[in-house]
């Protein structure tokens, strides 16, 4: 059980907050659904005992969904920043935030089927982009701006100093998890 911290990003939604809570608890590890409140008096969008906000964790930090109607659409001025061990968890979550309407974007950026924007960047990333070596890191961040879901492999392969035509033939067909 987690322990309620003193800020939770709030979340949103048309009417969908439990079946997106729902959805995220079910990807991530350490996470769950914490409260479903129900509205107590008829209002505006909602019936008597539809839920109004949904408390949950995701991997281990407090968030809340908020049934507020269709006033405000997320867009990407605020997204969530997802770091992953490996090019498996990030195939992993890029294929389960990407099912059901949700879509690609750019540079490890995605937009869910709820319209919330997520950064899916592998951890070799940052430590690569923060090499002290001003080429390294350019090449890393030249591979990165021509992809869609990050690469590991063609992003350490840019760190070691492999030329861009190299990296073109790592390409492999989105359906098989690589990059367009």
């Amino acid at each position: 059980m987690s322990t309620k911290k003193k800020i939770s990003p709030c979340l949103w939604f048309d009417s969908e907050a439990e079946e997106a809570a729902e959805f995220y608890t079910s990807i991530f590890p350490d996470s769950q659904i914490d409260h479903i409140a129900r509205t107590s008096i008829d209002t505006l969008g909602a019936k008597e005992g539809a839920v109004i906000l949904v408390e949950f964790t995701i991997a281990g930090l407090s968030y809340q969904a908020l049934n507020g109607g269709p006033h405000d659409q997320f867009n990407d001025a605020i997204s969530l920043s997802v770091t992953c061990k490996d090019q498996a968890e990030v195939d992993r979550l890029w294929d389960a935030l990407t099912a059901d309407g949700g879509r690609p974007v750019q540079c490890g950026w995605l937009k869910d089927r709820f319209g919330v924007s997520w950064q899916i960047v592998p951890e070799a990333l940052p430590r690569m982009m923060k090499d002290k070596d001003p080429a390294k890191s350019k090449r890393v961040m030249e591979a990165m701006m021509q992809m869609v879901k990050l690469d590991v492999r063609r992003l350490e392969r840019a760190y070691e100093g492999a030329a861009s035509t190299d990296l073109d033939r790592d390409v492999q067909s989105p359906n098989k998890g690589g990059i367009t």
